[in-house]
Parts: C-alpha cells; sequence; structure tokens
C-alpha cells in the first residue's frame, strides 16, 4: 500500500503520451518538419494561431561528419557567444554540444532572417504573442533543441516556446542536462522516439564507430525523404546498418549498466559518451503496441540501450525496421494514435498492485515487454529516486516552517536592539554581551538547517529545479539577508581577517547565486522600484564591505599606504544603495559603524580638500533616511 500511495507522476507517462497523441500537436510537428526538407534552413508556418518553426532532416553527410572530440562534442561558444548566462553547468562551465548541431545552428543564425523572425514573434511590441513551437527530424531536432534554449536564454517571451523533435540525436553533456533542470525548462522540449530508430541512440557510441556505416545510410535517408520514395535498401545499406546497430549497442550497455553517479565515478577509467538527455522522452513501439513518456535523465539512457533489439546480429526484420522507422513517425504516430483509440490490456497481468501495472503497462507500450527485469528495475528505480526527492522536499519544508520561528526572533531581536539600546543588531552582535547569547544560538541553529539543505543538493537529494523554486530563493533571501550580518559580526570580533575572501560560508555564496539566476528571469518583466527603505539592507555582504574600508581608512590616517580606491568605491557603493532604496534604515543609527566610518571620512576628506563634496555627503548633510 505504501509504494502505491507515493507512485511517482512518471508512471503517468502512458497517459501523457496518449494525450499528445490524440491532441492532434504531434502529427502537426511531424508534418511540419517533413514538408521542412526542400528548405536548407528552416521554415515558418501559422495554423490556428500556433507558429510551427521547423527545421529540415539534415541528412546530408556534411552535417555528422565532425572533427571535435572523439563523440563530436564541441564548447557550445567555440564559434560565437550566442550562447551564454544561464546555459552552463552548475560548475560555470559552458556546455558541450553536438559540434554538427551547433554549426547548422550557427549557419542559420547569421545567414538567414531567422532572428529578425524571432524577434517580431516574441516583442508583444510588435504583435499579439502567439505561441511557438520549434519542431525538427533528426538532426534537425537537434537544431530545434538548440534554437528552443537559445530563445528560452534571451528570454524574449513571457510565455516560453516549446520543442518537439522526432528522431534526434542527444544533443549537449551533463552541463546542458544541469542549465535546463536548474532554469526549469525540461517541460519545453518533447522527444519522440521511435523502438528501432537507431538516431537518437548512435552518440553514445564514438563517432569512429558509426562514422563509415553512417556514409552509406544517409544519402538513402536523404533520397527517400527528398523524393518521398519507397525504395528498398540494397544489401551495401542493410550491412552498413547492422554494423551500426552493433557498434551503437555495445556501447549503450555500458551506459545502462551504471547508474549517473556511477558514470562520474567512472570518468577516467573508460572514455564514455558524455551526452545526457534533458526533457520528456517520448518512446513509441515500432510494432504499434503504444507509447509511454519518461522524462527521469538516468531512466531514459537505460531505456534507450533496453529498447534496442539485444541480439548481436541484428536480423534483416530488425534492420529492415531501424531503416524504416527513422524515416516514418507519420506511420508511427498513426498506429499509436490508433493503439490509443482501442485501448490496453497487459496480456498476462502478473501482479495485482496498481502502481506494478501501471510500469508493466508502459513497459509493455513502449515494446519492452512487461517481464523485463531490467526494464522494471530501471522505471522503478527513477520512481523511487522521485519519490526520495519528493519526500526530502516535504521534511525541509516543515523544517523550513518551525525555522520561521527563529528567524521570527532575530528579528524581534533586531528590533530591540534599535529601539531599546539605540544600536544596530550588528553593532550589538559584535561585542556578544550576554543579551546577545541568544542570538547566536538561534543563529546556529539556522545555520545548521542551511548547511545540510545544501549539502543535499549538492549530492543531488533534491528535485533538479528546487533552486530555480521561489519558495527556496525567498527563503534563501531572506535568510541570508537577516542572519549573514550577524555571521559577518562574529567573523571580525575574532578575527581580523577579510570575510569577504576568507571567512564566507559555502551556504551564503549558494544562496546568493541561486537569488542572482533567478533575477536574471525577473529582470526581463521589469523591477518595481522602490519608494522607501528596505526594511533588511538588500546586499548581505554590507557590513563585510564596512569593515575592510574602515581598516583601510585606519591605515589611511597613520600614513601607512596611500589613499586605496576602495575608499571612493565604497562611497559610490553605499550612494548607489541609498539612491535605490536598498540599504536600511538602521545603518544610520547614531553611533552604528557606518556612522562612525562617515564621520572620520569626511573629516579626512576636509582636511584634504576643504571645498570637498560628493553625492554621498549630501545625502548624509541632508539625512535624507529620516524623510
Amino acid at each position: 500500500m505504501e509504494a502505491e500511495a507515493s507512485t511517482p507522476l512518471f508512471t503517468a507517462g502512458q497517459d501523457i503520451a496518449t494525450f499528445l497523441v490524440s491532441c492532434g500537436i504531434l502529427p502537426m510537428a511531424w508534418e511540419e518538419s517533413r514538408l521542412a526538407k526542400n528548405s536548407e534552413t528552416y521554415t515558418l508556418n501559422e495554423y490556428e494561431g500556433v507558429a510551427y518553426v521547423a527545421f529540415p532532416s539534415f541528412h546530408k553527410i556534411e552535417g555528422f561528419i565532425v572533427k571535435e572530440g572523439k563523440y563530436g562534442e564541441v564548447n557550445i561558444q567555440t564559434y560565437d557567444k550566442f550562447f551564454s548566462g544561464c546555459v552552463k553547468g552548475n560548475d560555470d562551465q559552458p556546455p558541450l554540444v553536438h559540434q554538427g548541431a551547433l554549426q547548422l545552428f550557427l549557419h542559420i543564425m547569421k545567414n538567414t532572417d531567422f532572428q529578425a523572425k524571432m524577434q517580431i514573434y516574441t516583442d508583444s511590441k510588435q504583435r499579439k504573442l502567439k505561441p511557438i513551437i520549434f519542431v525538427g527530424h533528426s538532426l534537425g531536432g537537434a537544431v530545434a533543441t538548440l534554437a528552443t534554449l537559445w530563445v528560452l536564454e534571451k528570454r524574449l517571451r513571457q510565455s516560453s516556446p516549446f520543442c518537439i523533435t522526432f528522431g534526434c540525436p542527444l544533443v549537449g553533456n551533463g552541463r546542458l542536462h544541469e542549465a535546463v533542470g536548474r532554469e526549469n525548462w525540461a517541460g519545453n522540449f518533447c522527444h519522440v522516439v521511435s523502438q528501432h530508430d537507431i538516431v537518437p541512440r548512435m552518440l553514445l557510441a564514438p563517432f569512429e564507430s558509426i562514422a563509415e556505416p553512417l556514409v552509406a545510410i544517409l544519402p538513402y535517408w536523404h533520397s527517400i525523404m527528398a523524393n518521398d520514395s519507397k525504395n528498398a535498401p540494397d544489401s551495401f545499406i542493410q550491412d552498413a546498418c547492422r554494423a551500426l546497430l552493433n557498434n551503437v549497442w555495445q556501447h549503450t550497455n555500458t551506459i545502462a549498466n551504471y547508474g549517473l553517479d556511477s558514470l562520474r565515478e567512472l570518468e577516467g577509467v573508460i572514455k564514455r559518451s558524455p551526452y545526457r538527455p534533458f526533457g520528456t522522452y517520448m518512446f513509441c513501439s515500432g510494432e504499434g503496441e503504444g507509447a509511454a513518456c519518461i522524462n527521469n535523465s538516468e531512466t531514459v539512457l537505460k531505456m534507450l540501450h533496453l529498447t534496442m533489439p539485444s541480439n548481436e546480429k541484428p536480423s534483416d526484420n530488425i534492420v529492415k525496421h531501424c531503416l524504416s522507422e527513422h524515416i516514418g513517425y507519420g506511420s508511427v504516430l498513426k498506429r499509436v494514435i490508433q493503439k490509443s483509440i482501442s485501448g490496453r490490456r497487459i496480456a498476462k497481468p502478473s501482479s495485482e498492485s496498481s502502481y506494478k501495472m501501471g510500469l508493466s503497462l508502459q513497459l509493455e507500450a513502449i515494446g519492452v515487454g512487461a517481464q523485463n527485469d531490467n526494464a522494471q528495475l530501471a522505471l522503478q528505480r527513477a520512481g523511487n529516486m522521485e519519490n526520495k526527492h519528493n519526500t526530502n522536499v516535504a521534511k525541509l519544508a516543515v523544517e523550513l516552517s518551525e525555522k520561521q520561528c527563529i528567524m521570527a526572533e532575530l528579528e524581534w531581536y533586531k528590533e530591540r536592539c534599535e529601539k531599546e539600546n539605540g544600536v544596530t543588531y550588528y553593532d550589538s552582535f559584535k561585542k556578544l554581551d550576554r543579551k546577545d547569547i541568544d542570538a547566536n544560538f538561534r543563529r546556529a541553529k539556522l545555520a545548521e538547517f542551511w548547511d545540510e539543505l545544501i549539502s543535499m543538493w549538492k549530492r543531488n537529494e533534491l528535485p533538479s529545479d528546487f533552486q530555480t523554486q521561489n519558495k527556496w530563493i525567498n527563503a534563501g533571501t531572506a535568510y541570508r539577508r537577516l542572519v549573514e550580518p550577524l555571521d559577518i559580526a562574529y567573523y571580525y570580533r575574532m578575527s581580523k581577517g577579510n570575510y569577504l575572501s576568507n571567512g564566507r560560508a559555502t551556504r551564503h555564496k549558494v544562496l546568493q547565486t541561486w537569488m542572482e539566476e533567478k533575477e536574471k528571469t525577473r529582470s526581463s518583466r521589469g523591477q518595481k522600484v522602490r519608494t522607501k527603505f528596505a526594511s533588511l539592507t538588500q546586499d548581505s555582504c554590507f557590513w563585510a564591505h564596512l569593515e575592510e574600508v574602515m581598516k583601510d581608512l585606519e591605515n589611511l590616517n597613520q600614513a601607512q599606504h596611500p589613499m586605496p580606491e576602495s575608499l571612493e568605491m565604497f562611497e559610490d557603493y553605499v550612494t548607489k544603495m541609498i539612491n535605490d532604496g536598498n540599504i536600511s534604515a538602521d545603518v544610520f543609527l547614531e553611533g552604528s559603524s557606518f556612522m562612525d566610518w562617515w564621520k572620520e571620512w569626511k573629516e579626512y576628506k576636509q582636511n584634504q580638500f576643504p571645498e570637498w563634496n560628493s553625492p554621498l555627503y549630501e545625502i548624509m548633510e541632508n539625512e535624507i533616511w529620516t524623510r
């Protein structure tokens, strides 16, 4: 009963697939990608208020022949920096993508009106926004994926585009998978994969093992697509396909036998494909049994292998399906639609559990078979992982609600310091008298919670889009702005070092990064202008910056060093914060560390330059914070 109560969302994959094919979007997308065969770059058509941007299959060998990397991978910024900012891994490094797909995309960007057209379709000032669906078949699907990522990253529209690919090879490495998950873009991609189509799997094998068979097969596919012919492949093409299937199967077997964490551990031991799937994968049975959707990256990798024939010498029938299904997605979709209408049943139900029955239905729908133990384990593992993530988030949510009480107590402590003692809570805590002991205890309890949360995130124990969710970004930002000043005060009470370079905790750095990444998406919608000062200084490191310039000013007064630029820069920094309303009024309390610094700084400047004036000087003299 417990398993059924926690049934993960992905087990509804068959229902999702049925909806996608029955609503008409996929058949229309395939028809658009098929008709794009006559274009060298892309086509754009509108139907019933939806704009379809389609890319041709690019079956010419030039698109697949690559020179970079063992698997054809290249840095996404190698040629031109059309991608930047959000499209990066969690280590801030740019992802690797397929060189052929990237070059085709860049050619379209530079040599066509694609950018101008997208600007028109995404600029609400020029016309009413319409839904945009990027579609592509084969390598054209990879180009459609890159085009969708470009629109998403540039924040060209408030409503996101959608991407549908058919028989598309894998596009990018783990860093691209991380970027898509972090930005919550996975839901913008649907990749349709037929059971015997080799192209979505082929980049899991080194390029040298697939190049020769592709040289023979690609012209055949190109001829069939270009001329709508039904010529049967000759023995030469069949032998090439058989070799391609065998080579890819051997390499996907290596990938499928390890989880993602295990693959990371194998770095340096075996050279394996860097490519990782993202988005929703709709696996279709080549025999017309149905379809099912899966969005867990590790499970998709395993299914790409498990849905392949396991015979090292593929039969003539399998070779025939391999060659036909890659270019016959129209027929595949028709069979899936027919099956969705007639309904499905498991021939020999082996379990009374609705959870396991759901898994079995999915496996039969994609042609693997309900009795395939490896496939069952793969789906169960993905389900268990999703359940674990959801359980962890639920536990953290309960703990967060409990920690809000501690936050409220620290807010009360801050207010008491200001109203009863006339000092900032930063200056009071730096002295750490008896009245501050309770605040120090609460500071430590909150640090423990957020340190564990960050550790769980780094261990991949939380959903991939966890750091993009407003609830956690807002909670982390509120915590950082209220509590980091106490961490800074404690540091400078105990040390004469530099907090910014040596003392700042990882939790604060990570939480700030999450906020800044989210702000990039919010900035496109415009930010509200503050009409009064913030209740908490927005830069949680303000007091650390102040401590450093106080040391610089002390050294300057002792004539130990020439005047450093940091003092002038800090004055500009404070001026901007005041003008933007991003500083708290308690900073200006008489006797605060900031006011002490300001008096010394003003005295020094006036002694050196009697006529000295500055924007901050005008603000301070007029006591603008009292208004």
